[in-house]
């Protein structure tokens, strides 16, 4: 199986197969969503509770495929986006208040999205390994959609970005929010799936055949490298 036939829904059992798209490297961003350090950090394990140590547990699939996969193959895709003349660009959950009264109503909810990430505080900051270089744009939000919690909109028109690839996390949250935005923008969208992440594989696939062949296209880095050609 590949892209064409992967990650299929029930809508698009025996659909035709998609051309491959037509990505000119002028007309296509790299956006990044969401890979901060929060969402890396642990605490040791022998600390917590029994409780607290199930909960551990339980995310530890995640870190592992940040650490061996996303983290990784999104660098590769930064790299060969900037060698290409790709604009990259990213979005990241950050408030602009010390007690973050200008946050959504949906991250002051409490519960696991209950985030308090001043925009200058460390933990807000994407990873170093994918952090911005140069003059590579940074947008914060409070919000899922990296559109509807920023100017992006007006910056990827300012930048006659057609096409916009997709990576970061939650992949059933922010990406899954930002992919429906763009797609109702009537931009291209491509996410790969080797660079995004859920809290459990299940999530991640499951919402990755909801959005596929409706608001994007889901593929790998490989596969978006082969299609694009080496710079």
């Amino acid at each position: 199986m590949n892209w064409k036939t992967s990650y299929r829904s029930l809508y698009y059992m025996g659909a035709p197969e998609p051309d491959d798209p037509v990505l000119v490297p002028a007309e296509t961003a790299l956006l990044v969503i969401d890979v901060q350090n929060v969402y890396l950090e642990r605490p040791d394990r022998a600390t917590l509770t029994p409780i607290e140590q199930k909960r551990y547990d339980l995310w530890t699939p995640f870190h592992e495929r940040m650490r061996k996969s996303v983290i990784p193959n999104t660098a590769k895709m930064l790299d060969f986006a900037r060698r290409r003349g790709i604009e990259c660009i990213f979005a990241r959950i950050a408030c602009q208040t010390k007690d973050g009264r200008d946050r959504s109503l949906s991250q002051k909810m409490p519960g696991w999205n209950n985030l308090l990430l001043p925009k200058h505080e460390l933990p807000s900051q994407m990873v170093p390994e994918l952090a911005a270089v140069n003059d590579e744009i940074v947008v914060t939000k409070t919000t899922d959609s990296a559109l509807t919690g920023t100017n992006l909109r007006l910056i990827l028109h300012n930048l006659g970005v057609k096409n916009v690839i997709c990576a970061g996390i939650f992949t059933d949250q922010c990406v899954s929010s930002t992919v429906r935005s763009l797609a109702d923008e009537s931009y291209g969208v491509i996410v790969l799936e080797d660079c995004c992440a859920a809290a459990s594989d299940e999530f991640h696939t499951k919402e990755l055949e909801i959005i596929n062949m409706i608001y994007c296209h889901v593929m790998s880095s490989g596969e978006l490298t082969a299609i694009i050609g080496a710079p």
